[in-house]
């Protein structure tokens, strides 16, 4: 079963939210931040990008940034641009986008059960990300982005959630991306608690970097304390969670550039690609078939279909496009063996369209690029349930969730106060 408790949240005063909240830290570099923050002194990019307060060229990973997290975020409460609860409660925070909405449930994930497995993962972290991400929840004491959790539907939550989002909501507002953004407050917790006392699992849709650096810091603290255990009697034994029921959540594709050639750099390129399936020329870069690849070469897009019964459709990895991709073209075609560190590789997510895919390969000259059809739902709960790892950037979730709206304290001095789910 699945713990979860309700925090005393940091956030804006929820009429300034808007203005305040930001794209998560992850989803843009450095200049990309500083633009984005550039009018708003009190935008929450100034504690989860601290370097754009610092001189350009400066190490992301320097002590500096780190000290300039904690006095950003140290001056945001003490101005008033944020400010805590007095009471622990839970929220519903909605998302709409393009006709679809999801809602989920924000609330405090117990560490243990992340640790245990309780809380299923289906990514590999990178030790420099998960480094970066500790150093920042210990150096600010919080949680300042949510974890986004989801489950397998349940419909006593459903029921529960339509209720309580039928009030009046703490704020609503439309972000510059087009996605709107609705809270609404829980402050009789206990009924979600329960429901999730029922829930054997949930997954980490987005955030594995969050939960693991969440799980590192919980642990260090421990240790720092004498404590043997991270049970859940402190606040740093909890972490910052949105949980989503899966149905309603969108995976958009996660496409590959590739700055060489390798072996299709030759004038046989095309009858190379044909001895893998089905090429048809001058396609449709948009892909709805499992086993089927958009490729730009040569400033041409075309379609490869792989023959469906080379595909062992009863492996959860193998099976995966993103895994195909490599095990057909990436790797025995253009070199790349690891795509979590080959510089000749980039990843596009879903949401920039397959045009920025074709720009990016003609910036580069011989280049090549692959479009493919967005991994499932139900690939990636398989994939987890089997305890298994899908390759990296194998799922794009949009929207993504927005930081600064809900921020979880560590009180790594203080009791936690009563667990709601035992």
């Amino acid at each position: 079963m699945l713990r979860i408790k309700a925090f005393e949240a940091i956030h804006p005063p929820f009429n300034r939210a808007a203005a305040i909240s930001s794209p998560p830290y992850d989803v843009m570099n450095t200049e990309e931040a500083r633009d984005m923050a550039r009018d708003g002194l009190n935008s929450f990019l100034h504690v989860i990008r601290p370097e754009i307060d610092l001189p350009a060229g400066t190490d992301p990973h320097s002590d500096a940034v780190y000290e300039k997290a904690t006095a950003n975020f140290k001056r945001l409460l003490d101005d008033g641009t944020l400010v805590r609860d007095d009471a622990p409660r839970m929220f519903l925070y909605r998302q709409a986008m393009e006709g679809r909405s999801q809602i989920g449930l924000v609330c405090c994930c117990r560490v243990q059960d992340y640790v245990d497995d309780v809380i299923r993962k289906h990514e590999r972290t990178r030790p420099d990300k998960e480094d970066d991400r500790t150093r920042h929840v210990r150096a600010v004491d919080a949680n300042t982005g949510p974890v986004f959790l989801t489950y397998r539907d349940h419909d006593r939550m459903d029921h529960l959630v339509s209720v309580d989002s039928s009030t009046r909501p703490l704020f609503h507002f439309r972000s510059s991306d087009g996605v709107t953004h609705t809270a609404w407050a829980i402050d009789n917790t206990d009924p979600y608690a329960k429901i999730f006392e029922e829930v054997p699992h949930v997954y980490v849709a987005d955030g594995h970097h969050r939960s693991a650096s969440a799980s590192r810091a919980a642990r260090d603290i421990a240790a720092e304390q004498s404590r043997d255990s991270i049970e859940g009697g402190m606040e740093s034994d909890w972490f910052l969670s949105v949980l989503f029921p899966a149905s309603q959540l969108t995976i958009l594709p996660y496409n590959r550039v590739v700055k060489t050639l390798g072996s299709l750099a030759g004038d046989d390129a095309i009858d190379q690609l044909r001895t893998l399936g089905s090429l048809h020329m001058d396609a449709d870069p948009e892909m709805e078939r499992a086993g089927s690849f958009g490729i730009y070469l040569n400033s041409r897009w075309m379609r490869l279909d792989l023959d469906h019964d080379s595909i062992d459709w009863d492996d959860p990895i193998s099976s995966l496009d993103v895994s195909l991709l490599h095990d057909r073209i990436l790797e025995p075609l253009l070199g790349i063996v690891d795509e979590r560190t080959d510089p000749n590789i980039e990843f596009v997510g879903g949401i920039r369209g397959t045009g920025e895919l074709a720009d990016r390969a003609d910036a580069h000259g011989d280049a090549i690029a692959f479009s493919l059809k967005a991994t499932t739902i139900e690939q990636l709960l398989n994939v987890a349930d089997a305890g298994l790892c899908m390759p990296p950037k194998s799922t794009w979730f949009e929207p993504k969730l927005r930081s600064g709206l809900f921020v979880h304290a560590l009180d790594s001095t203080k009791s936690s106060g009563q667990v709601l789910s035992q």
